[in-house]
């Protein structure tokens, strides 16, 4: 081609290209809209990206942009995407987005991308199209996620061969078991943070790395310059105050610490016991890191945790938990710094027998209308060796309060877990561990991280518990799930996030003979009893189906009236709007281009 001839073709393109650009957003050069990178990628699916947008969409028959130019059967790749390319401009312009041509399926569907938006933005820009007829996020596939980490596939080693069985497919042995695999390929937990108020955690455990976001020590603000001061600081265990150091430093009580009456009289034989390492525990099942081929797999492995420490030896003042439950949230709180990490959701594997005190309810209400969604444990009822005295009864405090998703606990059959309260505030109901055995090893319990240590920490301890159950470890699984739904959908309520996760629940399965639980029986205990939706909640929990309930739908497209008569087409751009009318500037920019792009191979005939 000669030189004068080429620098013309340039000069043209270069005109048009001007045309275009004043009636819509510049487009990026094809590298550019390439993708996400290879980094964010490991993190997050490529149709979840919230920069970076793949769509496929189908035009109508009748459409003018189809007609104008049809793509013919036998056309060759350059001019298959010559046509794709121009329908992409065009619908573009339209909608303020710099479409990108990447494949043709057959000559009115093609795939396009843009960056600068999610590809659901997108699909639900172009849906509103009166030319088109379908659009479609292109979702990323990819096999059933099943993680490499050892203890998901089994824990022989520990007694438990089930391993984590309660994050597997639901099959006729595990059927309370949450789907996990196919909820983590929809999501991940990218983004969101989950505040997890409980006995502090151990911040260096190897597979908890990196997943914490500064937190905060609130044991004793409630009791801060009263006589109860003292009692504070003992119960915290680490020598002092609220600071913003919320690592545990062990919870264990000793007859020596009941003796001395430095807890207070709360503190009774009865809570004798080794550290338990309780905030741990719930922190690796919502985020222990996945697919690094250490120890376990966690719900939302890609959230993090921001740990709130309210709990210390033989429990904690409820003025704590609500301070706590506020500062979470990225409420002020008088006394405590600015939060600068805020909550999303917030895990409460604790609470007490009775209702909802009002400053409990309050301090929900406050939470919830600042957007923050609460998961709270049912309780685990009375213990007892006896089996007539022992099992659940009425949904504890803060479970029962307004506004709060509760949680029962469920045996890997399906049935409700005696230890388990339940009751018509419960919200839904998810694995809780049971042994089945009354010796040796526990064969369904909900393994966690945790730590050796029977008083105080074994430092950078790579350590996980076998035999957890209880609704404390119920509720994470729930509160993962809800990080999930939030990664996929920011602008969910709470009230959005409880609703979706009832109508995602699977049904209660009818354990052959078990009896069938009974609703609002506070006085006598349940124990393993066949659960009702009046007693423990919608259903079952179902983390791939509460997930795609909670992934935005593009709306179904709407037609424009068609006027009646004529109308003479104005010069003005119609980037901003959904109708298929053609402006002068957009006609005259595209009659350009189409010169441009030709004006070459005439000239050299």
């Amino acid at each position: 081609m000669p030189a004068q001839f080429l620098s013309l073709r340039l000069r043209h393109l270069a005109i048009a290209t001007g045309l275009v650009a004043g009636a819509a957003t510049a487009l990026t050069s094809p590298a550019m809209a390439a993708g996400p990178s290879a980094t964010s990628a490991v993190a997050q699916s490529p149709d979840q990206q919230s920069n970076f947008a793949r769509v496929i969409v189908r035009f109508k028959e009748q459409a003018a942009t189809v007609k104008a130019r049809p793509l013919a059967a036998r056309a060759t790749a350059l001019e298959a995407a010559d046509v794709a390319q121009v329908r992409a401009t065009t619908l573009g312009l339209r909608h303020s987005a710099a479409l990108h041509a990447r494949r043709s399926l057959d000559s009115r569907t093609h795939v396009f991308t843009a960056t600068g938006m999610s590809s659901a933005e997108l699909a639900k820009r172009l849906a509103a199209d009166s030319e088109v007829e379908t659009v479609e996020v292109d979702h990323w596939w990819r096999h059933t996620s099943v993680p490499n980490d050892p203890l998901y596939a089994t824990a022989a080693a520990g007694g438990v061969t089930a391993g984590q069985w309660y994050l597997k497919t639901p099959d006729t042995t595990v059927v309370s078991a949450i789907n996990m695999p196919a909820a983590w390929d929809l999501s991940t937990g990218n983004g969101v943070v989950v505040a997890v108020l409980d006995t502090g955690v151990r911040l260096d455990h190897p597979d908890l790395a990196g997943q914490f976001k500064p937190g905060y020590d609130v044991i004793g603000y409630g009791t801060a310059g009263t006589s109860s001061a003292a009692e504070g600081i003992a119960a915290a265990n680490d020598g002092d105050g609220p600071d913003a150091d919320p690592s545990d430093p062990g919870d264990w009580v000793s007859q020596a610490d009941v003796d001395s009456g430095k807890l207070g009289t709360s503190c009774t034989k009865d809570d004798i016991a080794n550290s338990s390492w309780h905030g741990t525990r719930v922190s690796g099942l919502i985020a222990a890191l996945t697919n690094n081929g250490l120890g376990m797999a966690g719900v939302a492995y890609n959230a993090k945790i921001l740990p709130v420490r309210v709990l210390g030896k033989c429990g904690g003042w409820q003025s704590d938990i609500d301070a706590g439950m506020r500062w979470a949230a990225g409420l002020s709180v008088p006394g405590l710094p600015a939060n600068p990490n805020p909550a999303k959701v917030i895990n409460m594997s604790l609470g007490s027998d009775g209702a909802c005190s009002t400053t409990y309810q309050n301090a929900v209400t406050a939470v919830v209308n600042a957007g923050v969604t609460v998961v709270a444990a049912a309780g685990n009822g009375i213990e007892s060796t006896d089996p007539t005295k022992g099992g659940g009864i009425a949904v504890g405090t803060p479970a029962n309060c307004t506004g709060v998703i509760g949680v029962a606990g469920l045996r890997h059959v399906g049935s409700k877990v005696g230890f388990s309260n339940l009751g018509p505030e419960i919200t839904i109901a998810a694995p809780g561990g049971n042994c089945v055995n009354t010796t040796g090893a526990c064969l369904y319990p909900i393994l966690s991280t945790s730590n050796s240590g029977t008083t105080t920490p074994v430092a950078a301890d790579n350590a996980y518990n076998y035999t957890g159950v209880g609704t404390s470890f119920s509720t994470p699984l729930v509160s993962g799930t809800v990080a999930l739904m939030l990664a996929v959908n920011s602008s969910l309520t709470p009230a959005d996030i409880k609703s979706k996760l009832m109508s995602s629940a699977r049904t209660f399965p009818t354990v052959s003979g078990v009896a069938q639980c009974v609703a609002g029986n506070s006085t006598t205990p349940q124990l393993e009893c066949n659960c009702t939706t009046a007693t423990c909640g919608a259903g079952m929990l179902d983390a791939a189906a509460a997930v795609s309930a909670a992934t935005p739908v593009a709306p179904a497209p709407t037609t424009p009236t068609t006027p009646t008569t004529p109308t003479t087409p104005t010069t003005t751009s119609s980037s901003g709007g959904g109708g298929g009318a053609m402006s002068g500037l957009w006609l005259a920019a595209l009659a350009l281009a189409v010169i441009a792009l030709r004006w070459p191979a005439r000239r050299a005939r």
